[in-house]
């Protein structure tokens, strides 16, 4: 396209470079050229281009007129972060309305400005404040915004871009044409402007879907992850004998446009917004792969002639290396993160929409499922979410003639079923749920996808496994410091314990260590030319992080211990190999057990070492942590409420409530049967005590301030003494009323 416009303008300046040098030679006269006896048919003009036409536009010069009719800074009005408040506000007041006229938030100047901020953030990885935005952004947010509302959008542009990255320096037209192809034919990371124009839509969809989401899905939802969900489980899943483990990750490797729509326009009616998300599903994706020879060509390159490339200060840094081997550790259920068409980021909240269906059937399940028992401990009312028992731990008796109950929680592509009943009940929903996702999603699942398993086996779920352990009371202590244990358990509780065997499967893929039963540490040869207090920095964060994830299981200590070990001896085979020391017990010789001493000198912390760690000349090493069980911090076993919301969740309820006319009634009717009064009342009664009081009292002068001020002092003291003899009064009567 640019070698066209370049070819067209170089014709267009020859035509007026030779009509310029045709009009300088003068006319003659007379013309001795020969006069056909025939006219001459008239000769076709030549095509012309449609930009060389009078009344054509290209885009770029639609862009421009609208970006000069209109002045960006007179389009900022408003806070954004107020229009989005109002939008969550709206939304959890009512959320089974349907949200119809979104438009007008879309056409908001201040919308795009905050998620060009976002972008930028993740752009870059700094703040971008308002006030820095240049009038270049500003213009360019403009033209993006007019193209998306009159519909000249178009996803996954390589060329024509209405808006650039802040770390996009190149210029289309300079490129070659070898670079050009590959700009239009490999994989390209996603445009600047495609998730700018993501952000929008989720600062829009998202205070809509999550008023309606239901509380029994926990991923890719803000306030709601991982450890909420074993929270969840801990609390509400100890009465249950049978579970259903489903997987339905492969809906999150992509679907059907058509079904996603269908599931949008249940809530979503407004045209622009379906529209821009039904093209942003249905665009093509280039996915490109390299040519032969480009391979060829890399494979050439010898690696010492290969320069290290520094990154500019403005571009984003890699993830440390601790975090790399964290993201290793993901669990099953948090592996896959959908990503349909040039959706990216709005992805996520399209997979919790898709599923909520999934989500609602459930909970009608579970009502229908409920058969409340007067023999039962626990549920005995109408209500299945709230039992009559303080410790919800405890695992209750069960037996035919109990009450039959069952849950539900979803992660991402994966939920659990509990069931408190006969399998044959687990069964029958089990054939219902197959013949659903049939129906809904057009997903195939046989009994293999949907096992039902018993808790005395061991479920696993989040890389926890949860099971019923014995509790056996103290009796006593010993002298020694020991206890005696009752032989007699006083109840079962459900343990949430985490896998030791997927840890070790974790580590042995990030080649952190080799063998199962007997698992042996591997040098970690990625930190080779790192120093040891980078070294050892940098494992004390992971592991750190690693003892965050396990924070809610029981065998907490345990298995945190088990990664420092692990780390420990990764990193004394690599000291070992770096420094020739042969083997690791030279290595804890030499550095202690938790490898904080360099290992540089053999001596261990010499006076030099010292004294140049004093002047700030050496980094001082930090030793690994948890090297003992006793160092590792217990599980957390904070009661979690019933019927918990987040943060947000329950300031915006409490915002709504404190809204609403009834309750200010509410509380003023209680305020005046205690005998009570607010403060505003206070406040007005002083001043109305004090014009009544103005008003009453002569003019003053110049010298009767200090009169006018005893006056009104005296009548408030005497308001006040009037007021404590009446209540000593009423005090007298109630003492004599109770002789």
């Amino acid at each position: 396209m640019n070698c066209c416009l370049s070819l067209l303008r170089l014709h267009r300046r020859l035509l007026s470079s030779a009509a310029d040098s045709f009009s300088r030679f003068p006319r003659r006269p007379d013309s001795f050229s020969r006069i056909p006896a025939y006219p001459a048919p008239p000769t076709p003009p030549p095509p012309v281009h449609p930009s060389l036409l009078p009344g054509h536009r290209s885009r770029n010069q639609w862009d421009s007129l609208s970006t000069v009719s209109e002045d960006p800074a007179s389009l900022l009005r408003d806070d954004p972060i107020s229009i989005c408040s109002a939008l969550w506000v709206d939304s959890f007041r009512d959320p089974s309305a349907t949200a119809t006229s979104l438009t007008p938030i879309l056409r908001r100047l201040e919308v795009w400005v905050l998620a060009y901020q976002k972008a930028y953030a993740d752009e870059t990885g700094s703040y971008l404040p308002k006030s820095s935005v240049s009038s270049s952004a500003l213009h360019s947010l403009l033209a993006l915004r007019n193209a998306v509302l009159d519909g000249r959008f178009r996803w996954g542009a390589r060329i024509d871009l209405l808006l650039r990255s802040p770390r996009d320096t190149t210029d289309p037209s300079t490129l070659s044409k070898r670079k050009l192809r590959a700009l239009l034919t490999s994989t390209q990371p996603t445009p600047f402007q495609d998730r700018v124009v993501q952000e929008v839509l989720i600062m829009i969809l998202e205070p809509i879907y999550e008023g309606r989401f239901s509380q029994k899905s926990f991923a890719f939802r803000p306030g709601r992850d991982a450890h909420t969900a074993i929270r969840t489980i801990r609390r509400s899943f100890a009465g249950y004998l049978w579970y259903i483990k489903g997987d339905l990750s492969t809906i999150l490797d992509g679907v059907k446009p058509a079904l996603i729509i269908n599931a949008l326009i249940r809530d979503v009616r407004d045209k622009k917004v379906v529209d821009l998300i039904k093209s942003a599903l249905t665009a093509p994706v280039i996915i490109g792969r390299p040519t032969d020879e480009e391979i060829a060509k890399k494979k050439k390159k010898s690696r010492k002639h290969q320069k290290k490339r520094v990154l500019a200060e403005d571009e984003p840094k890699p993830d440390p290396y601790w975090l790399e081997s964290f993201f290793g550790f993901a669990p099953v259920e948090a592996e896959k993160k959908p990503n349909w068409g040039h959706c990216g980021v709005l992805s996520s909240l399209l997979a919790n929409v898709y599923l909520d269906e999934l989500d609602r059937w459930m909970e009608e399940k579970i009502k229908e499922f409920y058969q409340p028992s007067k023999s039962d401990v626990i549920w005995t009312g109408d209500d299945p979410e709230h039992g009559n028992t303080s410790w919800p731990e405890f695992v209750p008796t069960s037996g035919p003639d109990k009450t039959r109950k069952m849950d539900y929680i979803r992660y991402a592509g994966h939920f659990l079923v509990g069931v408190r009943g006969p399998r044959a009940d687990a069964a029958v929903l089990r054939k219902q749920l197959i013949e659903f996702c049939d129906q809904r999603y057009q997903l195939k699942l046989d009994n293999e996808n949907l096992p039902i398993e018993h808790i005395t086996k061991g479920i696993m779920f989040l890389d926890h496994v949860l099971c019923r352990r014995v509790v056996y009371p103290t009796l006593r202590y010993t002298a020694t410091g020991g206890k005696i244990i009752s032989e007699k358990g006083v109840g079962t509780l459900l343990s949430v314990t985490a896998s030791l065997r997927q840890c070790i499967k974790q580590f042995r893929k990030l080649n952190f260590l080799k063998g199962d039963r007997d698992p042996d540490p591997q040098p970690c040869f990625k930190m080779f030319h790192a120093t040891q207090a980078h070294t050892n920095a940098q494992m004390n964060k992971f592991l750190q992080t690693m003892a965050e994830w396990y924070r809610y299981a029981d065998n907490r200590k345990k298995v945190v211990n088990f990664c420092s070990y692990i780390i420990r001896g990764s990193l004394a085979k690599l000291y070992a190999a770096k420094y020739k020391l042969r083997s690791r017990a030279k290595v804890y010789k030499i550095a202690s057990r938790n490898l904080a001493r360099p290992l540089k000198d053999k001596k261990g912390q010499s006076p030099e070492y010292l004294n140049l760690l004093r002047m700030g000349l050496l980094d001082s090493i930090d030793g690994l942590q948890y090297t003992r069980m006793s160092l590792v911090p217990d599980a957390d076993y904070t009661p979690f409420p019933a019927g918990w919301r987040p943060e947000h969740e329950k300031v915006l309820l409490e915002y709504i409530r404190l809204l609403d006319p009834k309750t200010l009634e509410d509380q003023r009717s209680c305020l005046r049967e205690e005998g009570l009064s607010t403060p505003q009342d206070f406040v007005s009664l002083l001043v109305w005590n004090y014009k009544r009081n103005a008003v009453m009292l002569p003019p003053l002068g110049e010298g009767d301030t200090q009169r006018a001020k005893e006056e009104l002092l005296g009548s408030t003291c005497t308001e006040m003494k009037d007021q404590t003899a009446f209540e000593e009064e009423r005090e007298e009567s109630l003492q004599a009323a109770q002789i």
